[in-house]
């Protein structure tokens, strides 16, 4: 199938930067300027940058995957797609399903995000006491904040790719040029003695900080969702999801070494929630704060807009297969976006900010389980479009590919093992495993509705 045979219904209006801001400005997110301390804490800077190192190279391997099967099969819905023609329609809605789990886990942390680094900036949000959850207080103007950032992402999402993906190509800028400023700044001013200990804990401290990476690196996919809108050759596809993962180990790993080189063991003890503009106070006075506070918000912004777009897209192809509700695979008729999907998702991004913020962890978690199960099918339907399929045209054709698919297989079920119980970072009981099988129960009865019709 040429290039040209690829027809689609979207706009093809995603260029190469669009397209690396999307996949990178979804991988970073918020977690970067609240959770550096925590991972420095847990390993040493050396061992939380090798933790980044050797979990980007796994996300390396299961991205280069990703990579040949969306040269070759450049639909909206990559998991599915591939999922769908390799394994069949069951297996399909479980792989697509798992990661739409991930996506909505996504949008829905940033909706809880949003109020609480806005709370940073602007003390006072906490008014009209609600209920507590977990021990933490909820509060009516907190939540409002999160859903009125939902209700704004979904209306850019629905209005088209084409603006959200120019606004994310400004917002990922500023949190470039802010990041530079901080790790150049942390380079001159900071001092090596504060990064001991290199590595704290050993295995067992990397170990900690490596089970974050697949909720932290997940971004990467949302290249094959939107495959369809993006306007490059099939080959070049690959070659900027290759890209955008290597830019996510650098981000991190400069990250945790600036905080590490400005930050010593005592200052990080006493440090709090938002360690990275701490960190960037110490170099630049508050006014450093304020910026990198700002950049993170801009983080919010980028993770919570791509994973619409991954989200909405993966929703559509489900539906236009007969395995959702055909009106969720329905484009709107000026603006060719997949409308209905995009609703689906920001009205389930609306629930989170009632539960307050103890609900980011445990979509952290759960999210995570879906995505490893989605890239484990992944793997598995490149390894068997391999076998069924050798004359597939595959514009950006892995070397040693089956190995690669083999190797990216076990270390996605090597991921799934560290969320099932026996685990030290297995999922909690009720609250994690309650999202993981509300939203299974959610997905049986979608399927159900799709199918008897």
């Amino acid at each position: 199938m040429s290039d040209s045979e690829k027809e689609t219904h979207f706009l093809r209006v995603l260029g190469r930067r669009e397209v690396l801001a999307l996949a990178f400005g979804a991988m970073i997110g918020w977690s970067w300027v609240v959770l550096s301390g925590n991972w420095i804490n847990s390993a040493g800077t050396l061992g939380a940058i090798l933790a980044f190192v050797l979990g980007g190279i796994i996300m390396l391997v299961i991205g280069l995957t990703y990579a040949e099967l969306a040269s070759a099969l450049p639909f909206a819905g990559g998991e599915h797609v591939y999922s769908h023609r390799a394994l069949g329609a069951g297996a399909s809605f479980i792989c697509t399903w798992a990661i739409i789990l991930g996506y909505v886990s996504v949008v829905t942390f940033e909706a809880v995000a949003l109020p609480t680094v806005l709370d940073s900036l602007v003390p006072g949000l906490d008014k009209v006491f609600l209920w507590q959850i977990a021990g933490w207080d909820v509060y009516l103007t907190w939540v409002l904040v999160g859903i009125a950032g939902s209700v704004a992402m979904t209306i850019l999402n629905i209005r088209g790719v084409r603006m959200a993906a120019v606004v994310q190509s400004v917002v990922v800028m500023v949190i470039l040029l802010v990041g530079a400023l901080f790790v150049s700044g942390a380079t001159f001013q900071g001092d090596l003695a504060n990064l001991q200990p290199l590595i704290k804990d050993g295995v067992a401290g990397i170990t900690l900080v490596l089970v974050m990476v697949p909720f932290l690196f997940v971004g990467f996919d949302t290249i094959p969702q939107a495959a369809e809108e993006i306007d490059l050759p099939f080959k070049d596809i690959g070659t900027v999801l290759m890209v955008s993962v290597f830019m996510a180990i650098a981000w991190y790993s400069l990250i945790v070494l600036g905080v590490g080189l400005v930050m010593d063991e005592a200052a990080l003890a006493s440090a709090g929630d938002i360690v990275t503009a701490e960190a960037n106070a110490r170099i630049y006075g508050e006014l450093g704060s304020t910026v990198l506070l700002c950049a993170g918000l801009a983080g919010i912004l980028t993770s919570w807009n791509a994973f619409i777009v991954g989200g909405s897209r993966a929703i559509y192809a489900l539906a236009n297969a007969g395995l959702l509700p055909a009106p969720l695979g329905k484009l709107h008729p000026q603006y060719r976006t997949p409308h209905n999907a995009v609703l689906l998702i920001g009205g389930l991004s609306i629930i989170g900010p009632f539960f307050g913020r103890p609900v980011l962890v445990w979509l952290v978690d759960a999210g995570g389980f879906g995505i490893v199960i989605a890239y484990g099918m992944v793997a598995l339907s490149f390894l068997v479009l391999r076998f069924k399929e050798p004359e597939l045209e595959r514009p950006y054709k892995v070397p040693m590919g089956n190995a690669v698919g083999m190797v990216a297989l076990l270390l996605s079920i090597g991921l799934g093992f560290l969320y099932l119980p026996g685990s030290p970072s297995a999922l909690l009981w009720p609250q994690e495993w309650a999202i993981l099988i509300l939203w299974a129960l959610l997905g049986a009865l979608l399927f159900v509705m799709a199918r008897r019709k």
